[in-house]
């Protein structure tokens, strides 16, 4: 039996010359004390004393397999001065947004504040991850941009937060997880879309370890390679939930993002969704068009982690069905999974495509230029 290596074809060629923006740079806190300095001292001494309790399943466990250096990272991204990966300001223009040509970095803080179960701790944490995006990264940087974290299930917190940090142009748009206590297109949320369009501010969905409710449908999973390939799976749902609760309908300026959950799965997702909605459409009147065309107006992608085909050009095929203009570029740094933009891509992608994916969609996007 014979095995055919795919050698990886040279991307970002022409995107490289006019720089790359990254749509997925995890910032980490060098100590949990780090985050306590921005908060109010009753939450800080709670924190501090308690913990912050949140809805996830790993009790005892750490959400990443212990062979990824802890908190899934990548073996090489310890800052020479210490402090966990990603924690470095310094070590990130060193390693990442200097030898990459990075322009713009979206930052992605894992806030645990909109999975905390006390809702007042929850905003505290939000907001403080707020400030301190601010205060460390966007301010000194002026390449990188924040992502405006939220506690979706307390709606006069949340939209007080959005309000409070919206004129801020280092905020580019608002962090909320996938995996919320009712499907994302509930109208509890609906605060949320009303904000973001008042504000003018994409909503990202980044995939995540954490949620009061399973990837699966069926249950917690055995293992992290399953909770890992099942984030496609909530990222599937939410876009479901959005289009079939009517959400768009209502808010038809509204733009979702969906990081870290792969892009494959979209063409096969609105060709089913479609042939439901052609015979069941009597059940969802406020629906009114296919909800193809929903996914193709509203919806964003990043491209890490990739789905990869045995035949590097249908890749191709999928970018087309899903349009060029909707994919952005994302390293997922400095998680375990990065992508390097020299090597993302296993086929060549035409030049305006290339500057699509590697900067013009989200420079668009996010009003970078």
């Amino acid at each position: 039996m014979s095995t055919t290596i795919l050698e990886r074809a040279p991307s970002g060629r022409a995107a490289t010359r006019g720089g790359i923006v990254d749509c997925d740079i995890h910032p980490v806190l060098t100590s949990p004390d780090e985050l306590r300095r921005y908060m109010p001292k009753r939450w800080a001494e709670h924190h501090l004393r308690f913990g912050a309790r949140v809805a996830q399943p790993f009790l005892g466990a750490i959400p990443y397999p212990r062979m990824t250096a802890g908190n899934g990272v990548r073996v090489d991204a310890h800052p020479p001065e210490g402090g966990p990966p990603g924690s470095s300001l310094d070590f990130m223009r060193a390693q990442l947004l200097d030898p990459l040509g990075i322009t713009h970095g979206i930052l992605q803080p894992l806030s645990i504040g909109s999975s905390t179960f006390d809702q007042d701790l929850g905003a505290a944490i939000c907001s403080a991850f707020n400030d301190w995006q601010r205060d460390k990264w966007t301010g000194p940087e002026e390449r990188l941009r924040a992502s405006l974290c939220v506690t979706q299930d307390d709606p006069d917190a949340m939209v007080a937060e959005i309000a409070r940090c919206a004129g801020d142009k280092s905020f580019v748009q608002i962090a909320v997880p996938p995996r919320t206590t009712e499907p994302l297109g509930r109208r509890r949320y609906w605060p949320l879309f009303q904000a973001a369009v008042e504000h003018d501010l994409p909503i990202a969905l980044h995939s995540a370890a954490y949620g009061p409710n399973a990837n699966s449908g069926g249950g917690w999973l055995s293992y992290y390679v399953e909770e890992h390939y099942a984030f496609a799976h909530s990222l599937q749902t939410v876009v479901t939930s959005l289009i079939m609760e009517g959400v768009f309908e209502r808010f038809p300026t509204l733009k979702i993002v969906l990081v870290e959950g792969g892009f494959a799965w979209v063409p096969s997702l609105a060709w089913r969704l479609d042939k439901c909605w052609a015979r069941m459409r009597e059940e969802v009147p406020h629906v009114t068009r296919p909800p193809s065309e929903y996914m193709r107006e509203h919806f964003w992608y990043t491209t890490q982690p990739m789905e990869e085909p045995e035949t590097p050009k249908h890749l191709l095929d999928i970018i087309r069905w899903i349009g060029a203009d909707r994919l952005m570029f994302s390293t997922d740094y400095p998680h375990w999974d990065f992508d390097d933009p020299r090597s993302a891509f296993k086929v060549r992608l035409p030049d305006n495509v290339e500057h699509a994916i590697f900067r013009g969609n989200a420079t668009a996007l996010y009003k970078l230029e």
